[in-house]
């Protein structure tokens, strides 16, 4: 009997965590999922505590793992496992006692606003918010990791102590999970990331893939302890204890980029849009990096083994999933998330409401920190149903504002879409998507892509599969396709009214500021 062979993969997201198991056909055996404590402290702030994102890892594991031994299958049965994760989220520990210094700072958090201002007017820089541009690919925004580290570094006296000590452990989550999984402080913890978490540092050199020492100096990070940086698909080290113990981690690629390789983008001009706690659409443009002029980001898409890395543009929208949580959990205009298309479908349109969600500022292509959740055109006539619509509207017209930068760059249009992550479940959502974009959308049935990314790049470091050629059949099974069903005029009569929304969203921050500081 031929000894199955399963790759897990552990997909360490922005509010829950999951450990899914899957097959050499791309199906999903089991899973199990969990979510953890979100820490907002102050306005704009969003933080996670560094052990009880790697307990939710561990429990998921085991909980996983139990699962597949009543499916008939034991942990050995799983030959590798892939890890992916919430990018940019930084976390600061101490090199001797493996300890985090503060809580992470999460990608979305926005505090840094002063930060990135005081670093883009630094003598000797005239470019302003893209003085290391070139070197990176990247604006200074307070959506990177460097910028909120530079912010520990100002605010925590444990992290200023511990780089003048030198003993300043800087990490995303795959550098603090995969240190964690093969021994941590204690038991010899490989120190590594991977070039498509790297890439979102600010810190690394986009053309040569490592650490830029024009960058280090730049922030002010001079001794501070980095990573080894590796390819996306590569033996890193063996888990250390639990139900997997000695099982080899062998993939490794942030969120976005890993579902760009559950979706298979392998050719140039293929692209993804993973609809999750935010939004991003990903475009590969192949083995050189293309350095956007139309507010986009320019990133390492993977690196498969000792093979070229591929490039990506890519648009990051702050707020999609995180809106309809907003909707339950703040306005209680839901109960349960997927209500929202069940709501939403109530009505043909939103009756001139547009709901612009820019709660921590509005990311590509606009890039204004400035900017504030808006909500317009309220009548008296404005149901929960029009809210409810008009929240997922938002999505698909700032996907489309993105689609049309990524058109200008590429020279082409794009002509098809493919979907992944949990607002796509919503069929009304994709409708509205097609609809606005007025492109084909393509929805695999089996749409845990990120983890499956994660997992395709494990497999083949271990052999699974012997090149990305092998994969023609994985996860194509139930595809469901979205087509436009609207004329190009209510198409761009709504985009309009959106465009205009967006304007007035602009500055609101600087108002509330100064009303904050009137009260205080």
């Amino acid at each position: 009997m031929t000894r199955p062979e399963f790759i897990g993969a552990i997909d360490q997201g922005t509010t829950s965590t999951r450990f899914v198991i899957f097959d050499k056909e791309g199906k999903m055996l089991t899973y199990h999922q969990m979510e953890f404590e979100q820490h907002y402290r102050h306005p704009g702030w969003v933080e996670h505590d560094p052990y009880d994102i790697l307990a939710s890892v561990d429990t998921c594991i085991e909980h996983a793992v139990r699962k597949l031994s009543l499916l008939g299958y034991d942990a050995s049965s799983i030959q590798c496992v892939g890890i992916t994760n919430q990018r940019e989220t930084t976390i600061a520990w101490d090199s001797e006692t493996g300890q985090p210094l503060c809580p992470a700072i999460v990608w979305s958090d926005n505090r840094t606003a002063h930060t990135v201002q005081d670093l883009a007017s630094q003598k000797g820089f005239p470019q302003g918010v893209n003085a290391i541009h070139s070197v990176c690919g990247l604006p200074l925004t307070t959506y990177f990791s460097a910028v909120k580290l530079k912010w520990m570094l100002d605010h925590e006296p444990a992290v200023k102590e511990a780089h003048e000590e030198n003993r300043l452990q800087f990490g995303t989550i795959d550098t603090w999970l995969i240190y964690n999984l093969t021994g941590g402080v204690n038991n010899g913890g490989v120190l590594v990331t991977d070039v498509t978490n790297a890439s979102r540092t600010m810190l690394m050199d986009i053309k040569t893939l490592q650490w830029s020492e024009k960058a280090i100096n730049f922030f002010g990070f001079k001794g501070l302890r980095l990573a080894k940086i590796v390819p996306s698909s590569s033996v890193y080290g063996k888990i250390y204890s639990g139900s997997l113990k000695n099982t080899p981690i062998s993939g490794c690629l942030g969120d976005q980029q890993s579902a760009l390789v559950g979706q298979k983008c392998f050719n140039v001009g293929e692209a993804k849009n993973t609809y999750g706690t935010g939004c991003f659409m990903l475009f590969n443009t192949g083995e050189s990096p293309v350095y956007s002029k139309n507010g986009l980001l320019t990133t390492v898409g993977y690196q498969l083994g000792t093979g070229k890395p591929m490039y990506a543009l890519e648009g990051s929208i702050a707020v999609a999933g995180s809106s309809i949580q907003w909707l339950r959990d703040n306005l209680g205009i839901i109960e349960q998330s997927a209500d929202i298309g069940t709501l939403a479908e109530k009505v043909s349109d939103t009756s001139g409401v547009y709901f612009v969600t820019a709660f921590s500022g509005l990311f590509a292509p606009y890039w204004r920190d400035d900017a504030r959740g808006t909500i317009c055109g309220l009548t008296q006539y404005t149901k929960r149903e029009h809210i409810a619509r008009a929240t997922l509207e938002a999505v698909c017209y700032q996907s489309r504002a993105i689609l049309e930068a990524m058109n200008k760059e590429a020279g082409h249009p794009l002509r098809t879409l493919k979907v992944d992550g949990g607002v796509s479940n919503s069929d009304i959502c994709m409708q509205i998507q097609s609809d606005i974009l007025n492109i084909d959308v393509h929805r695999p049935q089996m749409r845990e892509t990120t983890a499956l990314g994660a997992a395709i790049a494990a497999g083949l470091a271990m052999g699974v599969w012997k090149s990305i050629d092998d994969l023609q059949d994985v996860n194509t099974e139930g595809n469901t396709v979205f087509k436009s069903k609207i004329s190009d005029e209510k198409r761009n009569i709504m985009y309009h009214g959106w465009k205009e929304a967006v304007k007035r969203s602009f500055g609101w921050a600087d108002v509330v500021g100064v009303q904050e500081e009137y009260e205080n």
